[in-house]
């Protein structure tokens, strides 16, 4: 079996590094080409960095998988157009162009609630992400739609979210209450669940939260 190349997008977010993670401690990925606003502060002989403007992608490097976790909130933001640009165009433009490089395999953080038709204009726009990408020609797509992520933000340089500390607060007290799909969930599992499925993907898989923990 020949070794991998795989595209990751946010690799500097709280799920993608986990991902970038594992696929640089995975013998049988050669190469990992990592697109983002900015470089990752890791340094690895498998890993090539790309810089890039989203809205304006180069030609990207032919590879096997592609792992879009790419993601803001309208808060961080500041504004839902801006979001929207970022969790919508950005990860469907590497997509593309993941797929002209000749992807066949790809994986998407998602978020709990994704629905093209919801009246929450979070929900409604991961809801969309996926519809687009159900229609691009990959053999095998994985998306992961996680519960409240539990990690550290500050670490990363992130702001703290209110609903998430709250989320895991009531789940240590009540967590045996609360069913598998609901509970806050560990960004390494959600990391742990794409890399585990994405490779072998055929046709569209769909991961909530129970099934990940």
């Amino acid at each position: 079996m020949s070794k991998r190349a795989v595209i990751i997008a946010g690799a500097t977010g709280m799920v993608g590094k986990e991902i970038l993670a594992g696929l640089l401690a995975d013998d049988t990925v050669a190469v990992v080409y990592a697109l983002g606003r900015k470089a990752p502060a890791l340094q690895h002989p498998k890993l090539e960095v790309h810089v890039v403007d989203f809205a304006n992608l180069p030609l990207l490097p032919q590879a096997d998988e592609v792992y879009l976790a790419l993601g803001t909130t309208i808060k961080v933001a500041g504004s839902q157009e801006a979001f929207r640009a970022i969790d919508y165009d950005a990860n469907l433009a590497v997509a593309r162009a993941a797929q002209a490089a000749g992807v066949k395999k790809l994986g998407l953080v998602s978020a709990m609630g994704a629905d093209a038709k919801s009246g929450v204009f979070y929900n409604r726009v991961k809801g969309e992400l996926e519809n687009a990408l159900e229609k691009m020609p990959f053999e095998g797509m994985v998306f992961a739609r996680p519960s409240l992520l539990v990690g550290d933000r500050v670490v990363l340089g992130q702001p703290e979210r209110r609903g998430e500390k709250l989320g895991l607060a009531i789940s240590k007290l009540i967590g045996f209450l609360i069913p598998g799909n609901y509970r806050p969930i560990a960004a390494t599992a959600v990391a742990k669940a794409l890399l585990s499925q994405v490779p072998q993907a055929q046709g569209k898989t769909v991961l909530l939260s129970g099934a990940m923990h």
